[in-house]
């Protein structure tokens, strides 16, 4: 039996881990965020890298499970919006065409002394209907994209402006599980032992 740790304070990350049948502890990174690349993949591995050895610093005899999720079109990263504003931007950048989401994953495995650390990524094409303005503020007022990267969240009220997915649908939501299970028992740990 492994102590797992989620290096996240994330509902939806926490709910898929616990859909699954994972046993583990919630312990949010504190660290402050540093981007140092525009390539997607690579910014969400270090991020996903910075969060799970934040919190490795803080355990013995642990897995830690780091992870970011962000949101490109065009080449442009789109995190969390900063207000309602850089909301309706980002969304009226999605409508009606097609962005691609990707998750970092970064694994810390702290046991018997050593550590192993595993980092991969996914990504999912996602594909918007054509959302009019009226469309954009009214679901900007519910307040759900507000701490959403991209500002929206697949698995909320957005999910009647998706139009299609082409990827693993856990990768949206901020944790492609069955990846990270995969992953893991390929290299001799079982999530779920």
């Amino acid at each position: 039996m492994y102590q797992i740790i989620l290096a996240s304070g994330s509902p939806r990350r926490k709910e898929l881990l616990e859909q699954i049948g994972v046993k583990f502890t919630v312990d949010p990174s504190t660290c402050k965020e540093r981007i140092s690349d525009t390539d997607p993949i690579k910014v969400v591995v270090d991020l996903s890298f910075q969060k799970a050895c934040d919190v490795a610093r803080r355990y013995e005899n642990t897995i830690i499970i780091g992870s970011d999720t962000i949101v490109s079109k065009e080449k442009q990263i789109l995190g969390k919006p900063k207000n309602e504003e850089d909301a309706y931007r980002m969304l009226k950048l999605l409508q009606g065409d097609t962005h691609q989401v990707y998750t970092g994953v970064t694994v810390i495995d702290k046991q018997k002394g050593e550590y192993q650390v595993y980092s991969f990524y996914s990504v999912t094409d996602v594909s918007f209907y054509s959302m009019t303005d009226e469309e954009i503020y009214s679901y900007i007022n519910t307040k759900e994209p507000m701490d959403k990267a991209g500002a929206y969240g697949i698995q909320g009220k957005s999910a009647v402006y998706i139009k299609e997915i082409k990827g693993d649908y856990n990768t949206v939501v901020g944790l492609p599980v069955a990846m990270l299970y995969q992953t893991l028992l390929n290299n001799g740990i079982n999530l779920l032992a």
